[in-house]
C-alpha cells in the first residue's frame, strides 16, 4: 500500500529545530509511510501453502500412479505367467492326444492281430475236439469193454474167494496174522505178531491195494526195503499164490526187526 508525499512536507520547508525543550524532534516531524509488510507476508504464507499442498497433491498422485503403475505392471506379468502356462498345458494336452492317437493306433493294430489269433485258435480248437469227441468215444468204447472184463473177474473172483476161505483161514493161523480194513474199500491191512521171540506182542504190518488185477503194497510197519518187497509184488503177481506171498512178507517183517 504506497502512501502520498505532500510538498509541504519537503525538506526545502524544514525549520532548524527548536531550541526549546518541549518543541518535537525533526524524526516526529518525518511523514508515517505504510508499506503493507504485513499483508506481503499474510499473502507470502498463503502462497507458500497452497505450494507445498500441490507438491504434497503431486507427490501423493506421483506415488499413487507409480504404485498403480506396478500393480499394473504385476497384473501384466501375472497374465503373462498364467498365458504361458495355458500355453504349456495347451502344447503338453496336444502332446497327450498325439500320444493317445499313437496308442489307440497301436492298440488297433493288437486287437486285429489277436482277433486273427483267437479265429485260428478256435478253428484248432474245434478241429482238437472233434478229434476228442472221436477219443472219448473210443475210449468210453475201450471202458464198457474193460468193466465187462472186470465184472466177470470179479465174479470169478467171488467164486475163487468162496473156495480161498478155509486155505486163507489156514494162513491166518499159521503166520500169526489177522486182517482189518485199511479205511478203504481197495486196500487190505495184514497185521503179523509172534515176530521176536523176546517179545510175542511186536506187531508189523502193511497194506495191500486190490484195486487192480496186479497187487500194490502202499505202507509198512516197521519200514522194509522198497526193492524187495517189490520183488515179493513181481512174484505174487505173476504165480498168483497168494499164502507164498504172506509168508515171504512175514520172513522179510523177522529179518528187519532182527
Amino acid at each position: 500500500m504506497s502512501s502520498s508525499f505532500e510538498p509541504s512536507l519537503s525538506t526545502s520547508g524544514l525549520r532548524p529545530p527548536l531550541t526549546s525543550a518541549e518543541a518535537p524532534s525533526m524524526a516526529d516531524s518525518l511523514p508515517s509511510i505504510n508499506f503493507g509488510f504485513d499483508d506481503l507476508r499474510s499473502r507470502m504464507a498463503q502462497f507458500t501453502a497452497r505450494f507445498d499442498a500441490f507438491i504434497e497433491r503431486g507427490r501423493k498422485q506421483v506415488l499413487e500412479e507409480r504404485n498403480q503403475f506396478r500393480i499394473n505392471l504385476a497384473e501384466l506379468q501375472e497374465d503373462q505367467r498364467m498365458k504361458q502356462k495355458d500355453i504349456e498345458i495347451l502344447n503338453l494336452k496336444a502332446q497327450t492326444h498325439e500320444q493317445t492317437l499313437q496308442k489307440e493306433a497301436a492298440e488297433a493294430q493288437e486287437i486285429h492281430a489277436a482277433i486273427s489269433s483267437i479265429t485260428l485258435e478256435r478253428d484248432s480248437r474245434l478241429a482238437k475236439r472233434d478229434r476228442l469227441r472221436q477219443q472219448i468215444a473210443e475210449t468210453q468204447k475201450a471202458i464198457n469193454q474193460k468193466l465187462e472184463a472186470q465184472k466177470a473177474h470179479a465174479r470169478h473172483l467171488d467164486a475163487q474167494s468162496r473156495l480161498n476161505v478155509p486155505e486163507l483161514e489156514f494162513w491166518q493161523d499159521y503166520l500169526c496174522m489177522r486182517i482189518e480194513g485199511a479205511g478203504r474199500e481197495d486196500r487190505l491191512k495184514f497185521v503179523y505178531t509172534h515176530l521176536l521171540e523176546k517179545n510175542w506182542e511186536t506187531e508189523a504190518w502193511f497194506e495191500l491195494g486190490t484195486a487192480s488185477r496186479d497187487y500194490e503194497v502202499f505202507h509198512t510197519r516197521p519200514k522194509l526195503d522198497m526193492t524187495a518187497v517189490e520183488r515179493e509184488l513181481d512174484l505174487v503177481n505173476e504165480d498168483r499164490d497168494f499164502g507164498a506171498f504172506l509168508k515171504r512178507m512175514r520172513k522179510l517183517f523177522v529179518e528187519t526187526m532182527k
